[in-house]
């Protein structure tokens, strides 16, 4: 049923799309950086964005709707803009957020539609979900089940994925009741997102 290998592609896929999908991109260190700079709990709403977003991308790259979008005139570019104008707004947000000791709930952290807004404008995961969609066939001749199960295994590495990347946010959150280390971590974590989102654009 499986492909000649057996089992072996579905670990290929799963590798695959934790070294393409998991490592930093715009998505998974704004899921840190959020966790740092407001903790696990009042990220959440702003995860969830990220991950219905992201799994929005893999079934617009599925059906083939990416492909579609990218052949429009200037279809790349407007996506471009849009995530980077809004990934320098999130950047200052996280950056100017108050240390979690200090933070009144009151102070709203980004919610679900600022985490989809990111995932589904962000150039890398067009690039990095079509890589491994299309690079690691499951089924083979079976072309229906082997999106299917694609689609499956794919959406639980991209909520298993932002959900880990969070978690590391949020522990740092603990060590950022001085202001100072506060201000500075974010600054830093505010820095890294611009310039995670810089190469992707580039790349």
């Amino acid at each position: 049923m499986f492909g000649e290998n057996g089992l072996y592609p579905i670990l290929t896929l799963l590798l695959a799309s934790l070294v393409i999908m998991g490592s930093p991109g715009p998505s998974t260190i704004s899921a840190t950086a959020m966790g740092a700079a407001y903790g696990f709990r009042r990220s959440l709403g702003y995860v969830s964005g990220l991950i219905v977003g992201t799994v929005a991308v893999l079934l617009a790259v599925a059906a083939g709707v990416v492909a579609v979008l990218l052949s429009v005139p200037h279809g790349a570019l407007v996506l471009t803009v849009v995530s980077a104008v809004y990934i320098l707004y999130l950047a200052f947000r996280i950056a100017t957020a108050p240390p979690l000791a200090r933070s009144d709930d009151q102070v709203a952290a980004p919610a679900f539609s600022g985490g989809f807004l990111l995932a589904v404008a962000n150039p890398k995961a067009y690039v990095a979900i079509a890589a491994v969609f299309a690079g690691v066939s499951v089924f083979q001749d079976r072309r229906l089940l082997d999106t299917t199960v694609k689609i499956a295994l794919l959406t639980g590495m991209i909520v298993a994925i932002h959900i880990v990347w969070l978690l590391v946010g949020a522990s740092l959150s603990r060590f950022l009741q001085h202001p100072t280390v506060s201000r500075a971590v974010n600054i830093s974590l505010a820095v890294l997102l611009v310039v995670a989102t810089a190469f992707a654009v580039v790349g």
